[in-house]
């Protein structure tokens, strides 16, 4: 099935979307319609939907900015002398209320929550499209993604902000909104994705890049877990069903392999449809940005940034067949020929995300998709919710199903809790790495400061990232005094 395009075109005078379905419809540019005229058939609605997706496809986000600060706040990934200054922040534990890719990311995704509700607040006008023109089952698939999106922008937001502005409408006018508590905002992530796990369809039935049932109750078991609410997690990830490992772990990562059996959630990118616009998209999600930088970014034989921590490398157990799917290292080949060397005399370099298994060389238009939630993933997630309820033998045979795909013996069905989250917390390093988990999860498992302050993470708060000063010069609802601690 063919990627979700997503093509420029400008929306009333609130925001700029972006859009056209699978089937690559022509729309008319409708500027200056008012959402009583727009809402009419399914071609808009789904143009209107598509436009919350673009805001994923942004330099604060997976462009650029989400995978560089995650891998380096946590320490999977380490910079070589060449990275920039901007980045090198997140290392340092140095950035503030005023370093602008936290502003990009902050921006990107309230963007995205504005798009979102654009469909979500004109749910009765959808609705009121003759099943004619847009089916009943499509007109709530439809509003179900939208609240996906809002719900995983928003998920994006409080686990980075801790608590922030919830807009549930699109604002009328420039008044400010007031930080809300974390707790409401989880609330109402809960909320959307109880809804749209009931309008989405399964991955059998939806078109490539869209949000799936499977995706909705994915995260909402992830939302449950990071709030400690282990039963609920437990039942939204019984119905992540009809997903199954890759055989070959590496065809997660590879983009002639995109949307197999494992995954359930990708930020999609595609070098094809065009990236003229993509440094003049640090948040807008507008024009052509189909392109990510990951590959250049970390490429051991381009601009190479970044390289992998020699600690997560000796986390790896001997045999682990991940260990060489992940990481590139002296002697392997790839499409340029046998590595002789890795520069700067680093022991490794990353494979994961790269294209060097078909090019020579990286260029900034990286096509390869971002798995955002894959089966593996809910495995040790499902385990650890097991775990933490007393069930260790149900969370010992998820975590095996993860090992012996990386061909390693399975755990003992005796461990104790501990044992048993340790193992979690083991396997959750090697098979996602540079997948920008761990930083999280070091926080909310309560490791963060053992782990982190010896280079520079203050406990108490960076935890959190700061409010952007650029938000509370303009939004009346913020103070400084409302700033996160430390900031």
């Amino acid at each position: 099935m063919k990627k979700i395009r997503i093509l420029l075109m400008t929306f009333v005078a609130l925001f700029v979307v972006n859009g056209c379905d699978e089937e690559e419809f022509e729309l008319t540019n409708p500027s200056g319609l008012s959402p009583e005229t727009y809402f009419a058939n399914e071609a808009q609605v789904e143009s209107a939907v598509n436009a919350a997706y673009a805001n994923l496809q942004t330099i604060g986000l997976y462009t650029r900015t989400y995978f560089f600060a995650m891998d380096l706040m946590s320490r999977e990934a380490l910079g070589n002398p060449q990275l920039e200054a901007d980045k090198r922040v997140y290392l340092e534990w140095s950035f503030d209320a005023s370093h602008p890719p936290i502003n990009w990311y902050w921006d990107s995704c309230y963007r995205g929550i504005n798009k979102a509700n654009f469909v979500i607040s004109n749910a009765d006008r959808i609705n009121d499209i003759p099943s004619s023109l847009l089916s009943e089952e499509l007109k709530a698939r439809f509003i179900g993604e939208a609240k996906y999106m809002r719900a995983f922008y928003y998920f994006l937001l409080v686990t980075r902000f801790g608590d922030i502005p919830l807009i549930l409408n699109v604002p009328e006018d420039g008044s400010g909104f007031p930080r809300t508590p974390q707790a409401q905002v989880y609330d109402q992530i809960i909320a959307d994705l109880n809804d749209a796990s009931q309008a989405l369809w399964d991955k059998g039935r939806t078109v490539d890049g869209r949000a799936t049932q499977g995706a909705a109750y994915a995260l909402l078991g992830k939302t449950h877990l990071y709030r400690e609410q282990y039963q609920e997690a437990k039942n939204a990830f019984e119905n992540v069903t009809g997903y199954s490992l890759e055989e070959d772990y590496f065809a997660n990562f590879r983009e002639a392999d995109e949307f197999g059996p494992e995954s359930i959630f990708e930020v999609q990118f595609d070098d094809d449809m065009g990236n003229s616009a993509v440094w003049n998209s640090n948040s807008s999600g507008e024009g052509a940005n189909e392109v990510t930088f990951r590959g250049q970014e970390y490429g051991f034989n381009d601009w190479f940034n970044a390289y992998p921590n020699p600690e997560l490398l000796d986390e790896y157990e001997d045999g682990d067949i991940r260990y060489d799917e992940t990481f590139y290292f002296v002697g392997d080949t790839f499409a340029g020929g046998v590595i002789e060397e890795i520069p700067l005399e680093r022991r490794a370099a990353w494979r994961k995300y790269q294209n060097y298994y078909k090019e020579a060389n990286e260029d900034q238009a990286s096509g390869i998709n971002f798995k955002v939630i894959r089966y593996a993933d809910v495995l040790l997630m499902m385990a650890e919710a097991e775990n933490a309820l007393g069930n260790q033998s149900a969370a010992i045979g998820y975590i095996n199903q993860v090992r012996e795909r990386a061909e390693l013996a399975p755990l003992s069905m005796d461990l104790s809790q501990t044992a048993v989250f340790d193992a979690i917390v083991h396997e959750r390093m090697v098979e996602l790495a540079g997948e920008q988990v761990r930083f999280p999860d070091l926080v909310r498992w309560g490791l963060a400061d053992e782990l982190l302050s010896p280079f520079g993470f203050q406990a108490g708060k960076n935890e959190i990232w700061p409010i952007p000063n650029d938000e509370i010069s303009a939004n009346e609802g913020i103070s400084q005094g409302d700033q996160n601690p430390g900031f």
